[in-house]
């Protein structure tokens, strides 16, 4: 055979070989995982069971956009994100681990008090939750009814 026919069918199956290794490599990176456990090293002491969020269910039953969670620093909705682009964890912006509440929260404003990850994510979820309700005519113990309460999203904790 021709050398120069050898070197140019060397160098079509080695681009193939690298874009079989290649491409699944990128699609990975940015398929998004329908079941996220909402956990955090940060709550190494978390006495409720640790949620479990799907996006599935939220975007098929509850019509749910990716700005209902997903926001910019002023807290404004990001409209134009589609499954895959990348978003930040949401402790990166609410740094503080845990929840504040009653005389410690007291002169605190929302937005200090945001500032710990778990008011941040219960104002969100349970507001978002209930307006679901609200717009469905639902109360929260109605089948179809967004849960509101802390045992509908927090599984009983091992060993409790």
């Amino acid at each position: 055979m021709d050398k120069k026919i050898c070197t140019i069918i060397s160098m079509v199956v080695g681009i193939a070989v690298a874009v079989l290794f290649i491409v699944p490599g990128l699609y990975a990176g940015t398929e998004v995982s329908d079941v996220i456990k909402m956990e955090n090293k940060a709550y190494a002491k978390h006495k409720k069971g640790i949620v479990e969020f799907t996006h599935k269910k939220h975007v098929e039953e509850y019509k749910a956009g990716c700005g209902e969670c997903h926001h910019d620093k002023d807290g404004k909705p990001l409209e134009n994100l589609k499954a895959g682009d990348e978003v930040q964890n949401c402790m990166e912006c609410h740094k503080i681990a845990g929840y504040i509440k009653g005389k410690k929260a007291k002169g605190l404003s929302k937005e200090k008090q945001r500032e710990y990850h778990a008011n941040a994510i219960h104002d969100n979820c349970k507001a978002c939750h209930k307006k679901f309700n609200k717009k469905k005519g639902l109360k929260s113990k109605d089948k179809g009814a967004a849960p509101t309460t802390c045992k509908s999203c927090h599984p009983k904790a091992p060993g409790k």
